[in-house]
């Protein structure tokens, strides 16, 4: 019975990430792929008018 609880943790884990993908992939695109490129063209968009770099891409 050891080799069952030496197992079970990393097969969750396993069980866990597959999903956590699955959903990210089913997630891209789709009906919010608009409002989630509208929503970064005005990020964009706000901080070229203020005359600096987004964040995100600051090095």
């Amino acid at each position: 019975m050891d080799y069952v609880a030496a197992l079970l943790p990393p097969v969750v884990m396993a069980v866990a990430f597959t999903c956590l993908i699955v959903t990210m992939i089913k997630s891209q695109g789709g009906q919010n792929k608009s409002k989630e490129d509208a929503a970064v063209d005005e990020a964009f968009a706000r901080a070229e008018a203020a005359g600096q770099e987004p964040k995100a891409f600051r090095t």
